[in-house]
């Protein structure tokens, strides 16, 4: 059951992201109201609004029909509108910013229910229609189907509105960058406070790997979720370890080496570990805090382009991976699992230090001849050398060596030997 409860979430987790899946759910909605309602209608539901409220109902199934009518083509229309309006935002977004960011942009839940919203009212007044001849009177018109359909469609004209304002926040990027942000910032909390809940003692206890031995993935994809309850239990029950050699997120190749085990392992076992691992053909952030580093740094990084040229955008998106990294200090370079007092599984993450320098490296190419970047990534170093909550005195000399190679690359490119003095003065106060 735990199996298939994790394939289960998996599975939705994956098809939630497609900017499809909510007008589907919604379009079924629809479809599925009009049959209730057409069965609500042969029970003289109508009859009763009729002798209640009959300033509600209309005159003549001519007018009825004009009216759906009118109604189905301005959503048409505006639903024509809005997923353009969709469309060019993705492509304004992967232009300006960075091909990456599209599949959290397509995942809005909020553009995703206001199309739901008009395809469902789209197919409910279709279906309506059905029910619906030219030469119908007062007393048989559905009209409470009807009313609601007229409701519907002020419904969706509001949603039109709110889209419209929707769509002028979604691109401006700091709006983006604070979703990145807030996204990556849930994911890493949620991996440190289960890395203290640890036995701290428990994590060095772990063996070396080197003569383990090594299985393999017959299929290629991202390595993105893992059920480490399982694996621990299956570790515990077989009495061997577990060591996942590709870090959670990164892009696992065939014949690669996967898994390595203390204890050598049957193909019933291997099937079992791998019922417990799922694999995708995307990156998301919930999943992998590193991807939010990753589209970060890439944003600075076009910014900084010379076909973009915004400093603005890049001095933002620096902010935003000062309080990243700061957090990420918190976090020890380590991925083993301790259950029971015993350390079964450990899966290889991103060192520290590699993914600092991963995000410098761009970052000093591209920001190392305006100085005003390179004081603002001085500034970032030197306010998380400052930090005084980190899991390794290692981090520190990282930062070090990072502060290093910035000033390096901006002296050999900054043509005013007053900027130069200016960052190297700068780098000295606060160390």
């Amino acid at each position: 059951m735990k199996k298939l409860y994790i394939r289960l979430k998996t599975f939705f987790n994956t098809i939630k992201g497609k900017i499809a899946f909510y007008p589907t759910l919604f379009a079924l909605i629809g479809f599925n109201l009009a049959f209730i309602m057409a069965w609500l209608e042969e029970s003289q539901i109508s009859k009763f609004l009729l002798e209640k409220a009959p300033q509600l109902m209309l005159e003549d199934g001519d007018t009825v029909l004009t009216i759906m009518s009118a109604c189905i083509g301005g959503i048409i229309s505006m639903m024509v509108f809005s997923f353009s309006m969709v469309m060019l935002l993705l492509s304004q977004a992967s232009s300006n910013f960075s091909p990456r960011l599209l599949p959290g942009l397509i995942s809005d839940k909020k553009n995703q229910f206001i199309l739901g919203i008009y395809l469902a009212t789209i197919i409910y007044l279709i279906f309506i229609l059905f029910s619906i001849e030219p030469d119908d009177k007062k007393y048989t018109l559905p009209g409470l189907s009807i009313l609601l359909g007229i409701v519907a469609t002020l419904v969706c004209l509001g949603a039109f509105i709110y889209f419209i304002h929707n769509m002028s926040q979604s691109i401006q990027i700091t709006n983006i960058l604070d979703t990145i942000f807030y996204k990556s910032k849930d994911r890493l909390q949620l991996v440190t406070s289960q890395e203290e809940e640890r036995n701290i003692e428990m994590l060095s206890s772990f063996p070396s790997t080197e003569n383990w031995h090594e299985y393999t993935i017959d299929t290629s994809g991202y390595f993105q979720n893992i059920s480490l309850r399982n694996i621990a239990k299956f570790c515990e029950t077989n009495e061997t370890r577990i060591y996942i050699t590709i870090p959670k997120g990164f892009f696992v190749l065939q014949h690669i080496p996967f898994i390595k085990s203390e204890k050598k392992l049957t193909d019933t076992q291997l099937n079992e570990i791998f019922d417990n691992i799922n694999f995708a053909r995307g990156e998301f952030v919930e999943d992998n805090y590193i991807l939010a580093f990753k589209q970060i740094t890439e944003i600075a990084v076009k910014a900084m382009s010379p076909g973009v040229n915004d400093p603005g955008t890049a001095l933002n998106a620096i902010d935003y991976l000062t309080e990243l990294f700061a957090l990420r200090m918190r976090k020890n370079d380590n991925g083993i699992l301790v259950e029971d007092n015993k350390a079964w599984l450990k899966i290889a993450i991103i060192p520290f230090e590699e993914l600092l320098y991963t995000c410098m490296a761009s970052l000093r190419t591209y920001c190392k001849q305006d100085p005003i970047l390179v004081e603002k990534l001085i500034w970032m170093l030197t306010y998380l050398y400052s930090q005084k909550i980190y899991k390794n005195e290692s981090y520190k000399e990282t930062i070090a060596k990072e502060i290093k190679l910035l000033l390096k690359d901006a002296k050999s490119s900054l043509a005013n030997k007053e900027d130069w003095k200016k960052l190297k003065k700068l780098s000295t106060i606060n160390l």
